[in-house]
């Protein structure tokens, strides 16, 4: 997955989610081919779970959601491991997904650019994910900035 390439990325709508709507629930699935390197994001009122490999589980989900203060943050998840593997293999999952997260984000903003014309104030929402993991070490939160940030590091190729 590497690098982001926005002719390799696919983009569905699960109605009745379209490019305004919703705000608060609005749902990322995001996962990829490992063989043609494209991405696939599903967005939603739901997660699309049939476009997860139940047996790689490498996808990346995220929402809108409000903090304490009635901000809007995006939120995302990734699966290390729920205690089925090895620490060793939790640690090559972990550095794959914080690797390749950049790239994951930016097949989210990029694909739902329509989406931030309509609420421009969302481009400054602190993004957050959630790896997580049955041990201590991998089972964290890491801050990646804000869509404005991901779309300037597509359009500025940094």
């Amino acid at each position: 997955m590497s690098s982001f390439t926005p002719e390799k990325l696919s983009v569905k709508f699960i109605p009745p989610a379209n490019s305004i709507k919703p705000i608060e629930g609005r749902r990322y699935t995001l996962t990829h081919s490992d063989i043609t390197g494209e991405l696939f994001l599903d967005i939603g009122f739901v997660y699309n779970y049939e476009a997860i490999d139940p047996e790689m589980r490498d996808e990346v989900l995220a929402q809108w959601e409000h903090d304490r203060r009635g901000h809007f943050k995006l939120i995302g998840q990734a699966y290390v491991d729920g205690g089925e593997f090895s620490k060793e293999v939790s640690r090559f999952r972990f550095d794959i997904f914080n690797k390749e997260m950049l790239t994951a984000l930016k097949g989210m903003v990029y694909g739902d650019q329509r989406f931030f014309v309509y609420y421009p104030s969302l481009l400054n929402a602190p993004i957050y994910i959630f790896y997580e993991s049955s041990y201590p070490e991998f089972n964290r939160v890491l801050y990646f900035g804000t869509p404005r940030q991901i779309l300037n590091r597509i359009y500025n190729r940094y």
